[in-house]
């Protein structure tokens, strides 16, 4: 059973990993046409490098386990990332919602079997 849930927390955690490193790369790449679409979800084009550089380094610090501290505001900056994309979609109604449905899940499953291998208190200090 443990051996499947981190089996289950890594790929989960690497394919979030993976999608948060594509999506920070687009919008390092293609900045100009990223800020238009932030634009038009209603917030400041300003955000789109803070906001690739802060998905970056959610990555970092979820994949090196250094602090349950950072990670858990890592995950949780994270949450708030895909709740917001989901709910700017909605509002524009540009049918683009699967992008951060998916995000969201593996969030979820990332989330929820980090704490599951984590469970026990001394195994979870020691990755602080």
């Amino acid at each position: 059973m443990e051996k499947r849930n981190k089996i289950i927390y890594w790929v989960a955690t690497a394919l979030l990993s993976a999608l948060m490193i594509t999506s920070a790369t687009r919008y390092l790449m293609d900045i100009g046409e990223f800020r238009q679409y932030f634009v038009a979800f209603g917030y400041n084009a300003r955000i789109v490098i803070p906001l690739a550089i802060a998905k970056l380094l959610a990555v970092v610090v979820i994949l090196s386990n250094k602090s349950v501290i950072l990670k858990e505001w890592a995950y949780a900056g994270l949450l708030f990332n895909f709740l917001l994309a989901l709910e700017a979609h909605i509002a524009i109604n540009d049918g683009q919602y699967i992008g951060p449905i998916i995000a969201l899940i593996l969030w979820a499953v990332s989330y929820i079997f980090y704490h599951k291998v984590y469970r026990d208190v001394s195994s979870y200090l020691n990755h602080t």
